[in-house]
């Protein structure tokens, strides 16, 4: 993921929005190649997946209960790894 990326803001957004444990939706934008390592992130969590129109991307929806905002920060930290991603 591209650019600075404030954690303690969204920690303490997420925790004033949300009460935990919760279901969270992941939104990602990953190149195919890398879809199934986005996946592993989550696994058996409901996932979907979208083609882009030339079918060099795919838009990954994840849904997953998460039990504090810890836990969904450390998605995000695992998903920055993944070469080409994007979070939404």
């Amino acid at each position: 993921m591209k650019g600075q990326f404030d954690t303690q803001a969204f920690k303490e957004k997420l925790e004033a929005q949300t009460t935990f444990p919760s279901l969270y939706m992941f939104k990602f934008i990953v190149p195919v190649a890398q879809q199934d390592e986005l996946a592993a992130l989550l696994p058996n969590n409901a996932i979907q997946f979208k083609q882009s129109s030339k079918g060099t991307y795919v838009s990954a929806t994840i849904e997953a209960m998460m039990p504090n905002s810890d836990a969904i920060i450390a998605v995000y930290e695992k998903a920055a790894k993944i070469s080409g991603v994007i979070a939404l």
